[in-house]
Parts: C-alpha cells; sequence; structure tokens
C-alpha cells in the first residue's frame, strides 16, 4: 500500500474506532490511516532499564515504573487540590503528589499501571515525588513500551492509540507497504524497509531497532524535502522567462580594449560560455 492508499482510509474504519474515539483521535489532527501510523510516540518506556523505587536517590531524576495502590484527593488552606497517590513496583512504596491538579483523581485509578518520570525527595521518613510526568502504560506489553501524545480533555490514552496503531498495522499486514526507495540505495545506506521502520517506531523489540526504524523514517523526510525542492527548481526553470543580454554591444568591446592586458585563451572561452549563458 502506498502513502496515497493510507492516506484515502479514514480512521474510523479502524476495529474500536467509533464517533467518540474518531472525535478525539481528530483533536490530534489523526483523521485518517496514514495520520494514525505518522503519528509517533513521543518517547519510549524500556521496561529493563528503568529504575526500582528501592533504587532511586533523592535529588536525582529517574523514570520509574509502577502500580498505583490509593489515590485521595483534598483542599489545601488556600483552596488548591491536592491529590496523593501511593505508587508501589514490589521493591518499595512511594507517593506521588500533585498539586492543582484535581483530574488525577479521576485518571489514576487503583490497579493502573504508569510511568513516572519525575525528582523524588525525602518526605516525613519516605520517598516523595511532587508533579511528576505520568505516561499510563496500560496493559501494554513488551520490552519496549510507546508512550504517545495525550491529553486529559479528550480522554484518550496511549495504549488505545497504540491498539488502533496495531488494528492499522493488521490490516496492512496482506498488502504491505511500498517502499519507493531501491533495495540498492537501502543496502548502501543500511537503510530498514518502510514498512518495518513503521512497525519498528510504533512497536520496537529493542532501543536498537527503533533507532533503526527512525533513522529509516528521518531519511524519508529528508528525501520528501528534497524532491520538492528539486520539483519547485524545475517548475520555475520551466515557466519563468529570462532577460535577454546584448552581448554583442560597444560597451563590451570598449571594456575588452581598456585592458592593460591580452585575455588568454582560457579568459576569452570563459567569456564566451558567459555570451552563451547571458
Amino acid at each position: 500500500m502506498t502513502l496515497r492508499d493510507l492516506a484515502a482510509i479514514d480512521v474510523g474504519q479502524l476495529r474500536g474506532v467509533g464517533d467518540k474515539k474518531r472525535s478525539a483521535l481528530a483533536a490530534f489532527d489523526v483523521f485518517t490511516v496514514l495520520d494514525l501510523l505518522t503519528n509517533y510516540p513521543r518517547r519510549w518506556v524500556d521496561r529493563t532499564n528503568e529504575a526500582r523505587i528501592a533504587d532511586l536517590v533523592p535529588g536525582e531524576e529517574a523514570l520509574v515504573l509502577v502500580t498505583v495502590r490509593t489515590v485521595t484527593k483534598r483542599m489545601t488552606r488556600n483552596r488548591r487540590a491536592m491529590v496523593t497517590v501511593q505508587v508501589g513496583d514490589g521493591s518499595g512504596r512511594m507517593h506521588v503528589v500533585f498539586f492543582n491538579q484535581p483530574w488525577r483523581e479521576r485518571q489514576l485509578k487503583e490497579g493502573l499501571q504508569i510511568a513516572l518520570y519525575g525528582k523524588p525527595d525525602t518526605y516525613r521518613g519516605g520517598l516523595q515525588m511532587t508533579n511528576p510526568i505520568v505516561d499510563l502504560i496500560g496493559d501494554r506489553t513488551g520490552r519496549i513500551v510507546p508512550i504517545y501524545p495525550q491529553s486529559e480533555k479528550v480522554q484518550l490514552t496511549t495504549w488505545e492509540i497504540a491498539s488502533f496503531v496495531d488494528e492499522a498495522m493488521r490490516r496492512c499486514a496482506d498488502r504491505g507497504i511500498a517502499d519507493p526507495v531501491p533495495h540498492d540505495v537501502t543496502d548502501r545506506l543500511d537503510l530498514i524497509a518502510r514498512g518495518q521502520a513503521i512497525a519498528s517506531i510504533h512497536a520496537p523489540e529493542s532501543m536498537r531497532e527503533k533507532e533503526a526504524a527512525r533513522r529509516r523514517l528521518a531519511f524519508d523526510e529528508l528525501l520528501r524535502v528534497q524532491l520538492v525542492l528539486v520539483l519547485r527548481k524545475r517548475e520555475l526553470e520551466r515557466t519563468s522567462r529570462g532577460i535577454a543580454h546584448d552581448v554583442d554591444g560597444e560597451l563590451v568591446r570598449r571594456f575588452h580594449e581598456a585592458l592593460p592586458y591580452p585575455l588568454t585563451g582560457a579568459q576569452r572561452r570563459a567569456i564566451s560560455q558567459i555570451e552563451v549563458d547571458l
């Protein structure tokens, strides 16, 4: 399937994408299957490389995968909402505090697996993170978990987007994704196929595989820009009319006569070429 084919398929045709989810995807400018497949993750969580709560060092930023234990909300004296979440990962427990984010109480449910990125501090003898970055992992499996841009307003989770991507890739499996770059070029530049790159950027088996996918997709973007520039240049050359110059006038002859030295053969040939161009 070409990119044009993918752009012709409305994202609402995918299984699981009803009117509500279709509207939510539209908030991210995702209207077609092509939009969905080129809506790349904002980052990837390497399950083999995250820290454990027991290994966290106060004052040092870290990524930790945890499970929500309890969630409570109360108002502070200045009427700001404070949501306190207790999380754990098997090695220990930690409190996470969100100020002025009351919607976290609805987002973070007991038993939900999440990724936290922030700087832990000690508080009352234990560890605590304040307003960390939160990514909802859900029940996504695998060593590398893609994290997509999310919005509380549109109620669309990263694992829902990942499931839609999985469905889109499944529908493309029979025909495959066309690769316009010849094999000898990809072999010479050590690039993977376009279809493999799209699949790997969304569901890589390793960070090395993700980097190979990113490199190929970056090449495609640069190639597309170069092709557009070449086409524009050709169109400009085809439609633009140049200005014809008189190269046999008296001024040119007088200029040559005023030179204090004779022109060499190479100089005369260069001038002749310039006259042809003019």
